[in-house]
């Protein structure tokens, strides 16, 4: 692929002239932020003066932002505009608690879209690609995040939305699909479908190249996919907080997912001192938005684990990179591309008046598939025996957690007192699946 740049003259700035253009933004970003309701107690109890800001390292004066602020100050406390300024907003789940919401404006969904559209271009989609979306659309921003970048560069696009495999594959033989986005597990869940319909995905599309993310993945996964499709497969990064997706991406070298920092200030961070780790190594990721209007967040504690690469990029881009995600410093898990907290599940277990005290979830690679296995004690060891009543239960439990975390888990009632009881925090989540 030749070296070009969707705008090189933001794409290759020096470091230097970066965090320049960083602290111009910074200010602006300041003065939306002091508008909210959080931050303007948050600066006047912390005695902060944003026009007191000389440096772009002057950001550090600025407490922590957590995914806990943003839920106790649902659902307005974060605005920084007025309601007739937004345009739309994306939240997560919240069936059992607040959610967390963004809110955006005109600005902030054309700076956006522009940002995938960067991102598409540095792997190498142009206009004349068919750009399939294999992604859940609605409150999710993978759907209408990558819609609109692939939009903006001019690529024919394909909502097609997630799920049904068979006619996914339609989709790309019909229309000449060459570029896909959708997660990893899903892939090869996919491939399964093309050789029961006898059909080989390396010559019988005219796929060029897909992305890949919303879920960690490894390299051997990355190569696993690679091998069975046919094409490279292009890492992204991004967290709804942050927009969604555009936040970080590989370019054609794959060594590395560039920050975009133009619209992005990064620190990382030891997760138990918050002091800054030095260059190189692995700590959580902080961010800060640099270009959005209707709900800037400042020093946004991501909890995922990264570090920043050493060395420039031959790509020629100057954007420093990071490394794919190692985990996250707290005890969530992401399957299929959807974050789970196993207090999310407790909470929905222990509403249900059969359910016992004790549950296990376990992750389980199975055909290739993540797949989310929650056994339950039931409150009745006599419950087992009756077939309907059991069935029910199941369906009950597999209903209430798909629609509090989006994914569908499948259920295995067990006695009571299943789980021997442990010393300590009891183990809740037991991780098998397969690393490729």
């Amino acid at each position: 692929m030749n070296q070009q740049y969707w705008e090189k003259e933001l794409e290759t700035l020096s470091q230097v002239d970066l965090q320049i253009l960083q602290y111009e933004r910074l200010k602006k970003t300041l003065r939306f932020a002091s508008q909210s309701m959080y931050y303007k107690k948050l600066f006047a109890e912390k005695k902060i003066n944003p026009d007191g800001f000389k440096s772009i390292k002057d950001i550090e004066k600025i407490p922590f932002t957590t995914k806990e602020d943003l839920r106790s100050n649902f659902p307005y406390g974060f605005l920084a505009a007025e309601k007739r300024e937004v345009i739309r907003l994306h939240s997560s789940s919240g069936t059992t608690g607040n959610p967390t919401v963004v809110y955006h404006s005109k600005h902030d969904i054309d700076s956006w879209a522009n940002l995938v559209a960067r991102s598409l271009f540095a792997v190498g989609t142009r206009d004349t690609d068919v750009f399939q979306n294999i992604s859940g659309y609605g409150l999710f921003t993978g759907g209408l995040g990558f819609q609109y970048g692939a939009e903006r560069l001019g690529a024919l696009t394909i909502p097609a939305g997630a799920g049904n495999s068979k006619r996914q594959i339609k989709l790309m033989r019909d229309y000449g699909t060459t570029v896909i986005h959708t997660i990893p597990s899903y892939v090869m869940h996919l491939v399964d479908f093309f050789r029961e319909m006898n059909l080989d995905p390396r010559t019988d599309t005219d796929l060029r190249h897909m992305v890949i993310g919303a879920e960690p993945h490894t390299e051997e996964t990355r190569q696993r996919i690679q091998a069975m499709m046919g094409i490279k497969a292009y890492n992204s990064y991004g967290l709804s907080e942050m927009n969604g997706p555009g936040v970080a991406f590989e370019c054609e070298y794959q060594n590395g997912m560039h920050l975009w920092e133009d619209a992005f200030y990064a620190e990382i961070i030891d997760p138990v001192t918050l002091q800054h780790v030095p260059e190189g190594e692995i700590g959580e990721l902080v961010l800060t938005s640099l270009d959005r209007q209707a709900m800037p967040i400042l020093r946004y504690r991501t909890r995922d684990l990264t570090r920043f690469l050493p060395g420039s990029c031959p790509c020629g881009r100057t954007h420093r990179r990071i490394d794919r995600m190692k985990g996250r410093s707290d005890d969530m898990f992401i399957i299929r591309g959807c974050n789970v907290f196993p207090m999310q599940i407790e909470k929905v277990l222990m509403q249900i008046p059969e359910v016992g005290n004790n549950y296990m979830i376990q992750l389980e690679t199975i055909d290739g598939v993540d797949e989310m296995i929650i056994e339950v004690e039931v409150l009745d060891g006599n419950f087992l025996d009756n077939y309907s009543k059991l069935e029910k239960l199941s369906k009950i439990i597999t209903n209430e957690v798909k629609n509090e975390v989006l994914v569908t888990p499948k259920v295995k009632l067990v006695q009571p007192n299943h789980f021997p009881p442990c010393e300590g925090k009891a183990l809740r989540v037991k991780d098998n699946r397969k690393q490729y």
